[in-house]
């Protein structure tokens, strides 16, 4: 897939733009991206990194990483983005200014976006503003319930069963390898330890069954409190893979919640937790 930040980098084709942030890309974003795959034309997504409620100062735990959505966009069909850097300066501009600068230069002929998209200054645009300049603008109706937010939500609790229900895919976790204490592999299950982006969203504490790789992998994600631990970590045993993971990113499926973290009378007492979390991994079916 081509990656562009700049819409004079694609070039003026006839194109069906699919607009918005994505985040997640969960259901209602795959109606937009499909609708504009359908639409007859060359089909490009225009997208903003960073989030822009981020950019504009306040806090947002993104559901996917922008490399991740890119990835996501492409499984999708999607053969050319154009990630739009959202600065304060695009943050200002007007809807006709958006058009002049982003839009014509892409020769965008239709746009695409959910029925409650907004953009421009105060978001004071919509897509009956884009019709008014001359843009032949199809909104796509809402999904029920689904929404980035309501999933932000379900992951914070550890519904990641109901969350993939809403994305349409299995919730996820994903980082850069790193080393850890190795006290997995002295119980005879070496995990690997993930350094989480910290603008990424981590659902709830608790022991996760799920895949990574293509082979099955138990996730701790907590702060180890039978070791006495007060540092969040993430950590994937993945079943049944051989290698080395130092340094490589690393994308994990939660597929369902086994329990909460907690403290052990003993050691061997973990570790016969454990194995049972291995079988039950084993045993787990992906949500969606």
């Amino acid at each position: 897939m081509r990656v562009a930040s700049s819409p004079h980098e694609l070039g003026t084709a006839e194109r069906a733009v699919a607009l918005g942030t994505f985040d997640g890309v969960h259901l209602g974003h795959r109606r937009v991206i499909e609708a504009a795959l359908a639409a007859g034309a060359q089909a490009t997504v225009v997208t903003f990194d960073p989030h822009p409620r981020t950019a504009l100062g306040n806090r947002v735990e993104l559901i996917s990483s922008l490399e991740r959505r890119l990835e996501l966009f492409e499984e999708l069909g999607v053969t050319e983005t154009l990630v739009l850097p959202f600065t304060p300066d695009l943050s200002l501009r007007t809807p006709e200014e958006f058009g002049l600068s982003v839009l014509q230069p892409l020769g965008a002929r239709i746009v695409v976006a959910g029925a409650n998209f907004r953009f421009g200054r105060g978001r004071s645009g919509d897509l009956d503003v884009l019709r008014d300049l001359g843009y032949d603008a199809r909104p796509v109706p809402l999904v029920e319930n689904v929404s980035s937010r309501s999933i932000r939500q379900l992951l914070a609790t550890g519904e990641v069963e109901q969350a993939a229900a809403l994305l349409g895919r299995p919730a996820e976790v994903e980082g850069t390898v790193v080393a850890g204490d190795a006290r997995g592999g002295t119980l005879g299950f070496p995990t690997a330890n993930l350094a989480v982006p910290a603008d990424l969203l981590v659902p709830a504490f608790g022991i996760y069954a799920g895949e990574a790789l293509g082979t099955r992998a138990a996730t701790s994600i907590g702060v180890n409190p039978h070791y006495g631990g007060d540092e969040r970590r993430v950590e994937a045993f993945l079943l049944d893979y051989e290698g080395d993971l130092y340094g490589k990113r690393l994308v994990v499926q939660l597929w369902k919640r086994l329990r909460e973290e907690r403290a052990f009378g003993s050691e061997q007492e973990l570790i016969d937790q454990i194995a049972r979390d291995v079988e039950e991994t084993r045993a787990a079916v992906s949500p969606v």
